[in-house]
């Protein structure tokens, strides 16, 4: 079975706690604090893997997690960091949010590694809170928490032109012709239980991958036969080739048949409905009533809504090169930029919307902001990257700080302290 779904849980890793403890040696008085730092929490990583074609790895196992970070030791000893873990996908990978559907990122294009759930800092052992008042400070800071998402894996294959139509309408046949692809081709329905792709190269023009996608029928969009399973794979592709049985040799009509299925793709997604389209009037070998043209209905039918109209035959490889041609020629006038879905979910944000409290308050002549919020949201932020430093600036916004401490009358160069951080304020 082609697996191109998959649900799975991921959880980064959690901090390691600060270490509480004091020095203690033969003559040596009052040693002070040396509780140690814990070690970071392990990252939870995708990247693409080019040797990968499904993600079947994930559907027989549906948890991963990261590995936390260790607690810190006596005489200041820092925990060891978690490792991080590395999902590896194939290429077309989208990767949503689950119970929103929206999505956290797209491994295509010049995305081949994303960090999707940050590890936990680790806690700040007992030597960081010793002052001229508290010099025997018996607290260690915790490690911050794991990060956990359910997300949906989809894969959605890559490919410029994708070959549609009912089902047994050459599709297959098309495509093993054109590049080097080997589907399985056989005088029934449902012969293509998966999506195959492949290249084709022409002489004196630019090459292009074509995908051919199982075949649809009436009713897919609502999930009726496999069809359906297979139309997100159309997603990423600039131009359809929408192969027909233009003889009508299972009793069908051609241009009703066109209609349905573009009727199916417009339920499914109707920005995928508008896409160019091109019609290959394929099996003309067997069409034997000169009386009754097909190809001439369709071309009455859809040259005039400038959808073009190719007579073809996929047995004898008559018409193909024309129809490969054109299609070239009709791609380099769309924008060659690929396909890729932007991002929609950010999991940083739940930091910011989190109901978690803080306080703001005036002490030895700064502005001190703390609680449980800043202690998270600084547990998951590099500050030192600009990323980083982005997403600082939006929460202070965004969950309503910078309100509270233009409320409390801060000014323009007043410093504002949170925990180990300090900062001057400007508007």
């Amino acid at each position: 079975m082609f697996a191109d779904r998959a649900k799975i849980l991921i959880r980064s890793g959690k901090g390691g706690d600060g270490h509480c403890s004091f020095r203690r040696e033969l003559y040596v008085p009052n040693g002070g604090p040396d509780g140690g730092d814990g070690g970071h929490g392990g990252d939870l990583i995708f990247e693409v893997d080019e040797g990968l074609n499904t993600i079947v790895d994930y559907r027989h196992k549906r948890k991963f997690a990261a590995e936390d970070g260790e607690q810190g030791g006596k005489r200041r000893c820092h925990g060891k960091d978690g490792k991080d873990l590395v999902l590896r996908v194939p290429e077309g990978t989208v990767i949503k949010e689950s119970v929103s559907g929206k999505v956290i990122a797209d491994m295509s294009g010049e995305n081949r590694r994303q960090v999707v759930l940050k590890g936990g800092r680790g806690g700040l052992g007992n030597q960081h809170f010793a002052t001229s008042t508290m010099q025997v400070p018996k607290y260690a800071q915790p490690g911050q928490p794991a990060r956990e998402l359910e997300v949906n894996l989809e894969l959605k294959v890559i490919a410029d032109v994708g070959l549609i139509g009912f089902p047994n309408v050459g599709k297959s046949t098309l495509l093993s012709r054109v590049t080097n692809a080997e589907p399985k081709i056989a005088n029934y329905h449902f012969t293509t239980l998966n999506p195959n792709l492949g290249v084709v190269d022409l002489d004196g023009a630019k090459g292009f991958v074509m995908a051919d996608i199982p075949g649809l029928i009436e009713g897919a969009s609502e999930g009726v036969g496999l069809g359906h399973e297979f139309l997100r794979h159309i997603e990423r592709t600039k131009l359809m080739i929408h192969v027909v049985d233009a003889a009508g040799t299972e009793g069908r009509d051609p241009v009703d048949d066109i209609h349905k299925i573009n009727a199916e793709l417009a339920a499914y997604n109707p920005e995928i409905a508008e896409r160019p389209q091109v019609i290959a009037a394929n099996k003309t070998d067997l069409i034997y009533d000169p009386e009754d043209d097909p190809v001439q209905r369709l071309k009455d039918e859809f040259e005039p809504k400038g959808i073009k109209v190719f007579p073809i035959s996929g047995a004898t490889g008559k018409g193909i090169s024309d129809l490969l041609y054109y299609v070239s020629n009709e791609l380099q006038k769309l924008d060659q930029k690929p396909v890729v879905f932007e991002q929609e979910y950010f999991p940083d944000d739940e930091l910011i919307y989190e109901d978690l409290p803080y306080t703001v308050e005036q002490a030895d002549g700064m502005y001190v902001v703390e609680g449980p919020k800043i202690e998270k949201m600084l547990g998951y932020t590099n500050l030192d990257s600009e990323k980083g430093f982005a997403f600082f600036q939006k929460f202070l916004k965004d969950s309503g700080i910078l309100a509270d401490l233009e409320r409390a009358g801060i000014q323009e160069g007043d410093t504002v302290r949170m925990y180990g951080l300090q900062f001057d304020y400007y508007k």
